[in-house]
């Protein structure tokens, strides 16, 4: 089977993740609902996207858990992750931009999946106040949510490890934390032996938080291969609408100014927003914050993108403006009696010249993708498009 994907940049599918199975307590699974009732969807269609709510899925929430200490709630983490990778599958396929609200961190394993659907190369910048490098090992509490970057890079619990076929999810050079300010002992040792990408609150507070996000953006190759943002909200200091706030760390302004740079970039491939705890946000000002802060950076992701459009439409345009004049050139000549071919505009010749031989049926930018199932797909990427088209044949 091949699928052919053309993203549309006005595109966005919201879908909700509301599970707090992998955390130590109750609340983050009624973050999907309580972001929507803020208003984000009628913001992001006021600002120009058309907008595909996709719902929920089915409710994880945390439970007590004695009898596996180490790695607690994991069936029902194995479950909220199991129903949502299917339907981002289904949103990539769309064309449009995956939009995550998830309750717990669990869910990046999900997301990292279903893009892994039809992108073998997939990145993660994780931006979170938390390294999450834990395993049932290191871990002093159990709790799942703290270890969702060693799951995805091939450690930890069995079980989450195992979720993709052939680990890891995310190859270590291609993840990158980003805002860290809080790590344990293990995780210390872990990134002293790791090639994992960092960026510590100081040192993106140091060279300023787009200068940061920039290099970190550089770093996972992600200006030629896809990339899954994730956006846990305890990043931002004193944010208090979370299980566990922090001071110190990344203003609001410097997690403004890196989100811009990420959602930015041509090649982010979903983008999920985790840990908002409504419970703990009485009044919604905090879900009124996240949705301003959500609809200002993806206001300039469209703006870019489109002006990214405009700009490679351009040179296509003069093309087919010289080919017009040449071929009424040669009509003039031959009316007039005149044997001689029509001259090809030296943009097209120089093309023709050092382009390969097309095959039927494949577009010069498809890159063969094969699963390990041995199912083979191509994925064809025109930037901001906008038109989608999907072609299926066994």
């Amino acid at each position: 089977m091949a699928v052919k994907i053309v993203r549309q940049p006005n595109k966005i599918a919201l879908l909700g993740a509301p599970t707090s199975a992998a955390a130590l307590s109750a609340g983050h699974e009624k973050a999907p609902a309580a972001l929507r009732a803020a208003g984000l969807a009628d913001r992001l269609r006021s600002i120009g996207y058309e907008v595909a709510d996709l719902g929920d899925d089915p409710p994880q929430l945390f439970q007590p858990d004695e009898e596996t200490p180490r790695a607690r709630n994991l069936p029902r983490v194995l479950a909220a992750i199991e129903a949502l990778k299917p339907r981002v599958e289904q949103a990539v396929k769309s064309s449009a931009l995956p939009l995550i609200l998830a309750g717990d961190c669990s869910v990046a394993l999900a997301t990292v999946a279903g893009v892994r659907r039809y992108f073998r190369n997939v990145g993660m910048i994780f931006m979170d106040r938390d390294a999450d490098l834990n395993t049932p090992a290191t871990t002093t509490s159990g709790c799942v949510d703290g270890m969702v970057v060693s799951h995805l890079s091939g450690r930890g619990a069995a079980e989450l490890v195992r979720f993709w076929g052939e680990p890891p999810l995310v190859r270590e050079p291609d993840l990158a934390l980003f805002g860290v300010d809080r790590l344990d002992p293990p995780e210390e040792e872990v990134l002293r032996q790791s090639p994992l990408r960092r960026y510590l609150a100081q040192d993106v507070q140091r060279m300023g938080a787009a200068a940061a996000a920039q290099a970190a953006v550089d770093r996972i190759h992600s200006s030629s291969h896809e990339f899954v943002l994730h956006f846990d909200v305890d990043v931002i200091s004193d944010f208090q609408a979370t299980n566990y706030p922090g001071s110190g760390g990344l203003s609001l302004e410097e997690v403004r100014e890196a989100l811009i740079v990420f959602v930015q970039q041509k090649h982010l491939a979903a983008l999920e927003i985790t840990a908002y705890n409504p419970t703990k946000d009485p009044d919604r000002t905090a879900a009124r914050l996240l949705v301003d802060l959500l609809a200002d950076v993806l206001e300039k992701r469209l703006e870019t993108l489109k002006a990214a459009g405009t700009a490679a439409a351009q040179p296509e345009r003069a093309a087919s403006t010289a080919a017009s004049q040449s071929a009424a050139a040669g009509s003039s000549n031959s009316s007039s009696g005149s044997l001689q071919p029509p001259t090809m505009p030296s943009s097209e010749a120089s093309g023709a010249a050092n382009s390969p031989a097309a095959t039927p049926g494949e577009a010069w930018s498809s890159e063969s993708l094969e699963d390990g199932d041995g199912t083979e797909r191509s994925e064809v990427e025109n930037g901001a498009a906008e038109t989608s088209s999907e072609q299926e044949g066994s």
